[in-house]
């Protein structure tokens, strides 16, 4: 682990997340504003409806994550298969939908008279594609605060990146086909392929050679930590050049962020309720049931921002509320860790699960 991470196990970067993102939300409005050149210049470089500099800035983020993830875990999911059942329930059967459910009461009905219904929709939209992305990263760090099984976490990570492969598309296409938001097939699935195959693929390709090569414990305790500031710094930086591109769209609903976020943090809180209550109910140990909590609630925001860049593009109301998702999970995700840790005597165990051999 690096240097910068205190014994809490969060870096700096990763806990203070929300400020540096709201310093970026700051930078890149003035840019847009007073140099309005620079997001000009930038949006010049798309193939495909696909930003290039956004798609360089989110392999930067996403490979990393990729590496951490051990698929060979994978073949042993059977030995303790009950809260992989809990999470892949939560994550692909009720997350998508209550999320689609509590924002389109919020921004339809609750909020209807500061937001018009175009407006609505393509917040609504990018709601959608945050929901149905769940957590393949900072879970690592939530799963760390609350002491859970490593082994475990790194299979729950392993199973959703798989499904993602295949349940992400179709219950993106279905909830937006609901919204009467109508999106191009190919652009779903070339989204899928550059953000999730393709560094995929490539984080596997490299931990199969270098744990071949020099061993397991220099890949996770020597190469995997020199990623960790890159990969925030990439986020930051495509979080400047986002809010460029949505300058003028903030500055004319400044209060729109508001009201995007909060039924992002009900979602939030319903969903880690649900998951970490059945955990409890299905008698699993506290180290297992508290990372079962924070994968569904958590989202895989890096992916959902590229998709909602790729579909309706950088300047759309669906791309800022996937970086309103980005605003308000860290602190969010927090406060759930010191709900977990707070209850952990609920579960009555002195004893942890017993680990997945990897």
């Amino acid at each position: 682990m690096s240097n910068d991470v205190n014994k809490s196990g969060i870096n700096v970067f990763q806990k203070y997340l929300t400020v540096w993102v709201g310093i970026c939300m700051v930078v890149g409005v003035l840019i847009g504003k007073y140099l309005p050149g620079v997001p000009e210049f930038f949006s010049r470089f798309e193939y495909a409806k696909v930003s290039v500099p956004t798609a360089i800035l989110i392999w930067i983020m996403v490979y990393p994550m990729m590496m951490k993830v051990d698929f060979q875990s994978v073949k042993d999911i059977g030995k303790n298969p009950k809260g992989l059942y809990i999470t892949w329930i939560t994550n692909w059967l009720i997350k998508p939908f209550t999320m689609y459910a509590i924002v389109y009461f919020f921004l339809f009905v609750v909020f209807k008279a500061f937001i018009t219904p175009e407006l609505a929709t393509g917040y609504l939209a990018g709601a959608v594609i945050l929901g149905a992305a769940p957590c393949t990263a900072m879970v690592f760090v939530w799963s760390t605060l609350t002491k859970g099984n490593p082994a475990y976490t790194v299979v729950q990570v392993a199973t959703n990146n798989l499904i993602i492969l295949v349940a992400f598309i179709p219950i993106v296409k279905f909830l937006l086909g609901v919204s009467n938001v109508t999106v191009p097939w190919d652009t779903l699935i070339l989204s899928v392929v550059l953000f999730v195959l393709v560094p995929l693929v490539a984080g596997v390709i490299t931990r199969v050679y270098l744990t071949e090569k020099k061993g397991v414990d220099y890949f996770e305790n020597v190469f995997l930590p020199k990623f960790d500031n890159i990969t925030v710094i990439g986020l930051l930086l495509m979080l400047i050049l986002l809010f460029s591109f949505q300058g003028e769209t903030i500055l004319n609903n400044p209060f729109h962020i508001l009201l995007i976020a909060v039924p992002l943090t009900i979602q939030t809180l319903l969903i880690f309720a649900i998951s970490y209550g059945a955990s409890k109910f299905a008698k699993l140990p506290f180290d297992i049931s508290a990372p079962a909590g924070m994968i569904g609630a958590s989202n895989f925001f890096e992916l959902s921002v590229a998709v909602a860049i790729a579909l309706f593009g950088m300047e759309s109301p669906a791309a800022l509320a996937t970086t309103v998702g980005v605003l308000t999970e860290v602190p969010i995700m927090l406060m759930l860790v010191k709900i977990a840790n707070s209850t952990k005597y609920l579960f009555n165990d002195t004893n942890v699960s017993k680990p997945i051999k990897r």
